[in-house]
């Protein structure tokens, strides 16, 4: 089972990769509404985090479908 620790670590990589890579999607990821807990406190389960990490490949799958980099 992966601890909260390694899946912040996988969020980092992808985010930073995401950063260097393709600085026009890294710009709208603060704005995703994903992105944004609904409530003031949020609990940070592995669970959460793990849905949190899949989106972040899914929105970078998307936009490489859409967008070829050259």
């Amino acid at each position: 089972m992966k601890t909260l620790q390694d899946i912040e670590n996988q969020i980092i990589r992808l985010t930073t990769s995401i950063e260097v890579n393709y600085p026009e999607l890294y710009a709208t990821l603060d704005e995703n509404p994903i992105t944004i807990p609904t409530n003031a406190h949020p609990d940070m389960t592995v669970s959460i985090m793990e849905d949190y990490l899949e989106s972040l490949k899914q929105i970078l799958k998307q936009y490489t479908k859409t967008h070829n980099k050259q």
